[in-house]
């Protein structure tokens, strides 16, 4: 496979930079471990690798280097007409090169050999309460699925460290081709009657999930390859991916840490976003009677500040313009569904709520981040079962974070151990500084 290839003629050159900046610069200072770094959950603390994307104040995400709209242009596509494969985007992250299509192409052929779910996954989903959360019945699927780890299995056979990396890619692919099938039987399980859908063997791996989930519309088929496209990678530092990271740094398989990172995910203040701004734009609606104007937006936005609430979707703790993300969905949504009511009233929020946050003043950034559009393009598309949403979230990051965990191997990352102190520590450390 082109994949395994590429990665192979790669592994000394990333074990060399590696190690030359562990062995050579390793005293050297990159960041200060304040006590206000310290106390504030480490935010911002320069402290962990990510070689797969980094977040750019300015630009936004970029995906090993490159920004999103480049990356939407240089990648494979479908035609001419559709968004870029995600599986596509994923080759990049692994092997830091622009694939081919017929790259891309050969990828999914190998995922559809393994996106069949085992029986045994079926029937722990179907054993779980009928009101279990979604994201609780994703991460078991994907935690039960651990029995099939090559990784687990090449380990405790005595494979080399400096090989491991193959067995989290194999992991990996197998992983990341069930995930869609996976989320499908879940959605419709729960939500549809218990009525399910095959895969097609002639779609594409993106456009397959649209397909279980119900939808064969083309739109709809864009849509979700740009939404996994979108939300596949962000730096390391955010709970789901250094949840991966941290889990697999312990040797732990794939499917291990992608469950625990799954569980991270679930977190209100990391994958419920979306869920909360589409709730905002919904209830301003009801309370206006439609799509509301843009003086009744800003009365809207004052009341939610003056109330001592945040507007959701809107302010980032890095970027300080508009997300690339966000518009990257706005001109999906001026293309495809400008005349939706939710769509119309989303894209007049970005209008007015900028300047309301301006005139407030605590926002460092006003702009909208990713999650103040997403929720209104799946809500358009019929999919209005919110606690759902996350686990669309899930399918899309589980890809940067296994090609970060393949890195990992590759450069045979350590285990990750912080020192941890105490506040009575951190008192006679900040009294000697006095």
């Amino acid at each position: 496979m082109k994949l395994k290839e590429k990665l192979a003629k790669k592994l000394e050159p990333w074990r060399e930079d590696y190690n030359n900046l562990r062995k050579n610069y390793g005293d050297v200072v990159a960041d200060e471990a304040t006590i206000g770094k310290i106390l504030g959950g480490m935010r911002g603390l320069k402290s962990l690798l990510c070689e797969t994307s980094y977040l750019d104040p300015i630009e936004g995400i970029r995906f090993r280097g490159h920004p999103i709209p480049e990356a939407r242009k240089l990648l494979p596509k479908p035609s001419e007409k559709n968004e870029p494969y995600p599986t596509g985007l994923w080759f990049l992250l692994l092997t830091g090169e622009v694939p081919t299509k017929d790259e891309v192409l050969e990828l999914e052929e190998e995922m559809k050999k393994r996106w069949d779910i085992p029986q045994y996954v079926i029937d722990i989903l179907r054993a779980a309460p009928t009101d279990t959360h979604p994201m609780t019945l994703f991460s078991m699927a994907i935690l039960a699925l651990q029995r099939e780890s090559q990784f687990f299995k090449a380990y405790h056979s005595g494979v080399a460290r400096n090989e491991l990396w193959e067995y989290a890619l194999d992991d990996s692919i197998t992983l990341i081709a069930k995930l869609p099938r996976i989320a499908a039987y879940i959605f419709r399980m729960k939500y549809r009657g218990d009525i399910h859908i095959e895969p097609d063997p002639k779609l594409d791996w993106a456009a397959n999930f649209a397909h279980m989930l119900g939808d064969d519309d083309p739109v709809f088929y864009d849509l979700i390859r740009l939404y996994l496209f979108l939300h596949i990678d962000h730096e390391s530092g955010n709970v789901s991916a250094h949840t991966g990271h941290l889990v697999h740094s312990a040797l732990s398989d794939p499917f291990y840490a992608i469950s625990a990172a799954m569980d991270g995910l679930a977190g209100p203040l990391h994958g419920l976003a979306n869920q909360e701004c589409l709730n905002w734009i919904l209830e301003m609606m009801e309370k206006y009677g439609g799509v509301p104007t843009k003086e009744q937006i800003e009365e809207y936005a004052w009341d939610t500040l003056n109330s001592g609430r945040v507007i959701p979707g809107y302010g980032h703790a890095v970027l300080r313009q508009t997300d690339p993300r966000y518009m990257a969905q706005r001109e999906f949504a001026q293309k495809y569904l400008a005349d939706d009511p939710v769509v119309k009233t989303v894209m007049t929020v970005y209008e007015v709520v900028p300047d309301v946050l301006k005139k407030h003043g605590k926002a460092k950034n006003p702009w909208p981040n990713v999650d103040a559009h997403s929720g209104s393009l799946l809500y358009h598309y019929g999919i209005r079962e919110f606690e759902f949403y996350t686990v669309f979230f899930g399918v899309s990051r589980s890809m940067g974070i296994t090609a970060e965990m393949v890195y990992d191997r590759i450069v045979n990352f350590p285990i990750e151990r912080p020192k941890s102190l105490t506040i009575a520590m951190l008192k006679e450390i900040a009294e000697g500084k006095k």
